[in-house]
């Protein structure tokens, strides 16, 4: 008998190959067995999924240091952890887009009680949600280019601070597994209080706030460092990733807003 993954000679006995570690499957397809895979994958309490997401939030360094030391199979692999964050954010664009259009309109209201005269137009709100919702449009493409960006960032700045146990592939680890914790839990939280009729806006600024903290909670875990280090290195990183992607994402940037000026003034030509 042979492995059907990679061909490994296997005796009949066994269940799971040597090599490569697949499960031997020696059932016919059916829908039970199917539903029992998603099941096994998706829904038990010790799945690799559940268990990289709840440690990513009580021990980041359990997962991310394990991974760039070499444990492979105890966790979620960080493409495929991420592949999944980009799935969930494109179905929540998708929702925003065909079924929440008007959110965007309504919930930006709420700047009006901020206003100081200068400007009180209606259709300067309705203008800045357009564009909002454009630019949303490439979250999916702006995640991708943005974890190199800040793997560079947080790299440079550990090297300045000779915090230097990682390099800058293993930084790319770091920040591709803090991303993908973020945008599963901003894209699930989202959906959740799109369909609970909460303020778009004032959620999204919220969980943006505790992005950053607990941007520097993962680094914190994972570097070793003290609280005020790893603050100062965070400072650093964040000086260094301002000024990368306001030349490196502009053009992206630029032409979503000019997107959604374009369809801005369609609807006041309509």
């Amino acid at each position: 008998m042979n492995c059907k993954n990679c061909n490994t000679n296997l005796a009949v006995e066994q269940n799971y190959c040597f090599e490569c570690g697949a499960k031997v499957i020696r059932n016919r397809l059916t829908l039970s067995n199917i539903f029992s895979e998603v099941k096994e994958h998706l829904f038990q309490y010790d799945n690799k999924l559940f268990q990289t997401f709840i440690l990513l939030f009580k021990k980041p360094e359990a997962v991310i240091n394990s991974y760039i030391n070499g444990t492979r199979k105890k966790y979620i692999n960080v493409i495929q952890y991420f592949a999944i964050s980009l799935t969930l954010i494109g179905i929540q664009v998708f929702l925003l887009n065909t079924f929440f259009e008007d959110v965007l309109f309504k919930d930006i209201s709420f700047l009006n009680k901020f206003d100081n005269g200068v400007t009180n137009s209606s259709d300067f709100l309705k203008d800045q949600a357009t564009i909002q919702q454009k630019v949303s449009n490439y979250q999916n493409i702006i995640y991708i280019i943005t974890v190199p960006i800040s793997a560079f960032a947080t790299w440079a700045a550990h090297y300045l601070t000779n915090y230097r146990q990682f390099n800058f592939t293993e930084h790319i680890v770091i920040n591709l597994y803090y991303s993908s914790q973020v945008i599963i839990v901003t894209a699930l939280l989202n959906i959740i209080f799109l369909c609970a009729g909460a303020n778009y806006y004032l959620v999204s600024s919220l969980i943006s706030f505790l992005s950053v903290i607990y941007y520097i909670y993962i680094f914190k875990r994972v570097i070793g460092a003290g609280f005020w280090q790893t603050l100062a290195n965070m400072l650093v990183m964040f000086f260094i990733y301002a000024i990368i992607s306001l030349i490196l994402l502009s053009p992206i940037i630029i032409n979503g807003i000019k997107e959604g000026i374009d369809a801005a003034n369609k609807v006041k030509g309509a």
